[in-house]
């Protein structure tokens, strides 16, 4: 029996710049060693019989080139993920917000949109939904169309319940959807001040002023540079004393703009300076 063909640095690049010149999808700042174990995984997956076959349903199939898409893209998250981190906001960096006339929020590298659910959840138990915004980002348009419909798996509310309550929520955690048969619908009114659109952090520019960016664990998955590109568009989105917060193996430390910037203790939560 033959080994299927395997996926090389060299198929990696050719995927590359296919991407850039056929959907202007701007990879090549992604960590190589990660693009290709998920490229590796869905050939296998997919059985394609040789990589021309697999390159050409990536360029012609627009129904493959989502898949592949999805693929290659990172979309691990949950409601209240790491839920000291969500504690300190509640506590710390939304009140101080809260004297803010209106309160933008960009989330980006929302993926299916839990992340950004749960901060709705947060400005609605401190009083700050009706006078708050959040833009909720995301390169791949398959996981903004789930996350638009605030609908998420029955089985995962016990764990993100848990969460909820180790990120110093007090009320009953299913008061915020309805069951509907293996699902659960969020509230309406959490997604009111929801906007979901795509966003490239790549290839994008800002658009718009912020008092709090969240973008955490998506860095982890870039290059140096890359990196250095992403903090300065955060940097120059971010209003002064706005808040920055990044995934736990991530930091500004390294980066252009860390001078302007003080962590507060415990979490990877900067603050910039005025």
């Amino acid at each position: 029996m033959l080994d299927s063909p395997v996926i090389t640095d060299e198929h990696v690049e050719v995927l590359l710049s296919d991407l850039l010149e056929h959907y202007g999808y701007d990879f090549t700042g992604y960590s190589r060693a990660s693009l290709k174990r998920r490229i590796s995984r869905l050939y296998a997956l997919d059985k394609a019989l040789s990589f021309a076959e697999f390159r050409y349903k990536v360029i012609d199939d627009q129904v493959y080139f989502k898949r592949f898409v999805e693929q290659i893209t990172v979309n691990v998250t949950e409601m209240f993920r790491d839920p000291s981190f969500f504690r300190t906001l509640r506590e710390e960096v939304l009140p101080k917000l809260g004297t803010y006339p209106f309160i933008r929020i960009w989330l980006a590298g929302c993926s299916t949109g839990e992340e950004a659910y749960s901060i709705s959840i947060l400005l609605k138990e401190l009083n700050l939904l009706h006078k708050s915004l959040i833009y909720a980002t995301d390169l791949n348009p398959a996981v903004l169309e789930k996350a638009a419909q605030g609908m998420f798996a029955m089985g995962q509310m016990k764990q993100y319940s848990e969460n909820y309550i180790l990120a110093g929520g007090t009320k009953d955690f299913s008061s915020y959807y309805t069951a509907n048969y293996s699902l659960a619908k969020f509230d309406e009114e959490l997604k009111s001040k929801l906007i979901f659109s795509t966003h490239n952090l790549v290839s994008d520019h800002s658009f718009n002023e912020f008092q709090l960016i969240l973008c955490r664990n998506v860095l982890i998955y870039f290059d140096r540079a890359l990196q250095h590109n992403v903090l300065d568009l955060f940097d120059s989105s971010l209003d002064e004393l706005g808040y920055l917060a990044l995934g736990t193996k991530e930091t500004v430390d390294f980066s252009r703009i860390a001078k302007r910037y003080k962590r507060l203790p415990g979490e990877k939560i900067w603050r910039k300076l005025g």
